[in-house]
């Protein structure tokens, strides 16, 4: 199941590392999953057993520098040294191709989480007509002048260090101030979740955790920019069904204001089908998160709601 890993030879390079979790029963749809920074794949097995419970066949892969996947170009902690984001998007399509060629004519729901969330938007931006549905959970379009600070100090720092090199600076406003704003934190990461253990488990897990390269935090503001434009968002039909998520008490998307910035955005831009849940004390990790049963449980109604009103299109763009 969940915890077998197989390998996809992207035409980007790169050899991807992924699962899949069969559907039970009869398929209504494919879930592909994106995660987030500095982890894998694998994280997402209890997630993955609750949709298939549903008739939904799940596939996750992990990305460019991340968990098991491997490319020449693509060392620890970085998606490539040059073209990085449009080869993270082609990776996604690859596995989306193999998806559906697996199971045809079913329609394709596309999760992503934080990172993950960055890379799903730009990828259905890019592939409008692969997609027939959208999860983007607890990711922050919207960085404001911060951003840009970090954006030139990413630039100092590649032409002092080079590009392939972790970027202490970029650790310290990120995951180290969003570990400052949990109060009484025991340790480094209690920003993702309020449950110890999972935490823990996070802590203990080698594939997590690492600090990113100068590189892909580069790479990371350009999905962060890019995808929340309005002439980006525009190429994604009207009636493409989003599930916004995010926590009151995640840091890292100012309590969830950054997820309502992003649903205002989209409807303004004339799509009307954008559902957005904000869980009451939940951090940065819904899935791992205190009542994340809940909020997997309404997950999944919306991923049942979101192909049910849809014919499947299998259609690559």
């Amino acid at each position: 199941m969940f915890g077998q890993v197989k390998t996809l030879q992207s035409p980007t390079g790169a050899m991807l590392a992924w699962r899949h979790w069969p559907a039970s029963g009869e398929p209504i749809a494919i879930l592909l999953v994106s995660h987030g920074l500095a982890e894998h794949s694998g994280r997402y097995a209890r997630l993955a057993e609750a949709i298939a419970a549903d008739g939904i066949h799940i596939y996750a892969h992990d990305h460019r520098g991340h968990g098991h996947t491997r490319a020449p170009d693509a060392p620890p902690g970085m998606f490539a040294r040059k073209g990085g984001v449009e080869m993270v998007i082609a990776d996604l399509r690859a596995v989306r191709e193999m998806a559906v060629a697996r199971h045809p004519g079913l329609p394709v729901i596309l999760f992503g989480h934080s990172m993950g969330g960055l890379i799903a938007l730009n990828a259905a931006e890019t592939h409008p007509r692969s997609y027939d549905a959208l999860a983007v959970w607890n990711s922050n379009f919207r960085p404001g002048s911060a951003g840009r600070v970090a954006q030139a100090i990413l630039r100092i720092e590649r032409m002092l260090k080079g590009s392939d090199v972790p970027s202490p600076m970029l650790s310290r406003l990120t995951f180290g101030a969003w570990a400052q704003a949990i109060p009484n934190h025991k340790t480094a990461f209690d920003w993702l979740s309020r449950d110890e253990e999972e935490v823990a488990k996070y802590i203990a897990d080698p594939l997590c955790g690492f600090d990113a390269t100068v590189s892909l935090w580069i790479d990371l503001f350009i999905l962060v920019y890019a995808g929340a434009r309005a002439d980006r968002l525009a190429r994604l039909p009207a009636r493409l069904p989003v599930h916004l998520a995010g926590g009151t008490a995640d840091p890292s998307t100012d309590g969830g204001a950054a997820i309502r910035w992003l649903c205002d955005r989209m409807k303004a831009r004339g799509m009307t089908d954008v559902t957005v849940a904000i869980h009451e004390g939940m951090r940065h990790e819904t899935l791992n998160e205190l009542g994340r049963e809940k909020a997997t449980q309404d997950f999944a109604a919306w991923c049942r709601d979101a192909v049910g009103v849809k014919a499947p299109t299998g259609a690559l763009s």
